[in-house]
């Protein structure tokens, strides 16, 4: 261990720079994690509160423990406060702006009827919206986009705020693999070398299975016991479409593609199948919901403000109006509902979906024309992070590349989102003007959540560049042949930190090739289980809970949405560590 700290240097880090230890220094290196769980989960911090706690703990680990120099330590941290910024919240802050226009506009009021002419059911609406819909986002832009669209379309139909936030995480597991046109498993391809086409293909033969089960796990959220009962029917059904779809477009179509020929199979199955049926108890559910909403407004209402105003001031005090606003306006009784939806024409129809359809049509044109995603692309600038560059290594001496911040002012999604704003803006008459007032609106009221998820990327750098992740990813590749069934766990802490499958691949996918060679098992297989362990780990990562929280008004309530969400990770994730154990022995026949 170092005695003093060194200020300034290069920096190479060491696999155990603890005594020597690597189960100690690995223990040690976890500190920054258990942090954020503790903080957030147990003592029930604000969520920007646990991340700068977290990113203290992490430079504190670095220097002293790792050795490395408090000045490149400090600026990896301004680095992955950068990139927390631009492009993920430059994506989120962007989606809820669309979804401000719709609001502002009266069209969303529309989309609502128009859910509601496919189901009057909020089960089957959690399927179509948050799964279905929920998936087809994620397809497209990814990097909580789909949690901030669906959890406030959620809140419209009728959920509670906790419950809206609770059900949009979960549903959005099973097209994370596969989202942004497939750019987790594209990247893993391109660090390990092995073809993604390969790879896609047999996260194509594991995430399935988890999404056979989670339009049941919805329902069973929603509406408990009764909700299975009344509803597994078109949760099988929506289920079964989604996984075959998945498996096949992996296997035999298209790795960029899967998402969205899954998500539009499964909204059509739903839409059929409630041709020919429909569930029961739909009013005993839309009573329960009614009365958990109205108690959980009131504490949005009365104890978040007075939380609050013990942390802040005056207005900063005050949950987000704007977003939870839509719950309190959206609340029409079913009579009005069923009036508005008996009232919709196909213009209206058409000027509901607007918005999403040209959502759709933008990004499949900038990710699958290939002309134009590499002029997208061409735009991109890559900026050697100042003070970095050059100066970290990686444990194999080289530059590390993560210290070149890609500032994607045109090809990011957010930019795409925000195109799509203006011109939803122009379409509804909301104008420049009215999309400006709602951008300010939606930043000011979103301020805690850019603190949070930049203290949460400057969290993931600090840890990846001084070494530490990769220290617990070592120390955990040491259980050998028994790897196999551990080896989604990485993906999961990966993603669970970062928020972003995507992320957990550049700091494992290597690893997992390594890992797996050393061990005598196929490397495709454990590369690919990092990918699919990642998906059930975004729902707890404090990015996605601080996202999915300012959608549905809940800011400050992330360690509640936390507690809601963990048990149901921690139990797929041993479903997907299970499953991966056994495809690497005795199930090896599932594999392509």
């Amino acid at each position: 261990m170092t005695a003093l700290p060194a200020l300034t240097g290069s920096y190479q880090p060491e696999i155990a720079p603890v005594l020597d230890s690597l189960a100690l220094s690995a223990l040690v290196a976890a500190l920054p994690l258990l942090t954020v769980f503790v903080t957030l989960g147990w003592l029930r911090w604000k969520a920007h509160w646990a991340g700068l706690a977290a990113v203290a703990v992490a430079l504190l680990v670095a220097v002293l423990a790792f050795g490395m120099p408090v000045g490149l330590a400090a600026l990896s941290a301004t680095q992955g406060a950068a990139f927390g910024l631009f492009p993920i919240m430059w994506i989120v802050f962007t989606a809820i702006v669309l979804y401000q226009v719709t609001v502002r506009s009266g069209h969303f009021e529309d989309l609502r009827a128009t859910f509601h002419l496919i189901s009057d059911d909020p089960r089957v609406q959690a399927i179509i919206i948050a799964f279905c819909f929920g998936g087809l986002l994620e397809a497209l832009a990814g990097f909580g986009a789909p949690v901030a669209i669906t959890g406030v379309m959620l809140m419209a139909v009728g959920f509670s705020p906790l419950r809206a936030a609770t059900v949009v995480l979960l549903a959005n597991t099973a097209p994370v693999a596969f989202g942004a046109i497939g750019i987790p498993i594209i990247t893993a391809g391109n660090l390990t070398k092995i073809p993604y086409t390969e790879i896609g293909a047999y996260v194509g033969h594991q995430t399935p299975i988890i999404a056979l089960f989670v339009p049941l796990l919805l329902v069973l959220m929603a509406d408990g016991r009764r909700g299975i009962r009344q509803t597994w029917p078109i949760a099988v059904v929506v289920g079964v479409t989604f996984a075959v779809a998945q498996w096949i477009s992996a296997t035999w179509i298209s790795v960029e593609l899967t998402d969205i020929i899954a998500s539009l199979a499964g909204l059509a199955a739903a839409v059929l199948f409630l041709r020919v049926w429909q569930p029961t108890g739909r009013e005993e559910a839309l009573e329960a919901m009614g009365a958990e909403r109205e108690r959980d407004l009131a504490t949005v209402a009365a104890g978040e403000r007075t939380a609050y105003a013990a942390g802040g001031s005056g207005d900063e005090a005050a949950p987000p109006r704007a977003l939870d606003k839509a719950g309190d306006d959206h609340s029409v009784s079913i009579a009005e509902l069923d009036a508005r939806a008996r009232e919709l024409t196909p213009r209206r129809i058409s000027m509901a979906l607007f918005p999403y359809v040209l959502v759709i049509a933008i990004f499949s044109v900038a990710k699958l024309v290939p002309a134009v995603k590499d002029w997208l692309a061409s735009t991109d600038v890559k900026i050697p992070w100042p003070g970095t560059s050059g100066e970290i290594l990686t444990h194999a001496g080289v530059p590390a590349t993560a210290t070149t911040y890609n500032f994607q002012w045109l090809s990011s999604p957010g930019t795409l989102l925000l195109l799509s704003a203006l011109i939803v803006a122009l379409v509804y008459g909301v104008g420049v003007s009215g999309l400006g007032a709602e951008m300010a609106a939606t930043a000011h009221k979103m301020r805690f959540a850019f603190l949070t998820v930049a203290s949460v990327l400057a969290l993931a750098y600090v840890m990846n560049l001084s070494g530490q992740t990769i220290t617990i990813g070592t120390w955990i590749a040491g259980a050998g042949a028994a790897f196999a069934f551990l080896s989604p766990l990485l993906g999961w802490l990966g993603t669970a930190v970062t928020g972003s499958d995507t992320s957990a691949n550049a700091l494992f996918a290597t690893l997992q090739q390594t890992a797996a060679t050393k061990a005598g098992i196929d490397p495709t297989l454990l590369v690919a289980a990092n990918t699919s362990g990642g998906v059930v780990g975004k729902m707890i990562s404090p990015q996605n809970l601080t996202i999915a929280a300012t959608a549905v008004g809940l800011v400050g309530r992330e360690s509640d949405i936390l507690r809601k969400v963990l048990p149901w990770s921690i139990g797929l994730i041993v479903a997907v560590c299970l499953l991966v154990g056994l495809q690497s022995t005795i199930l090896a026949w599932m594999l392509p």
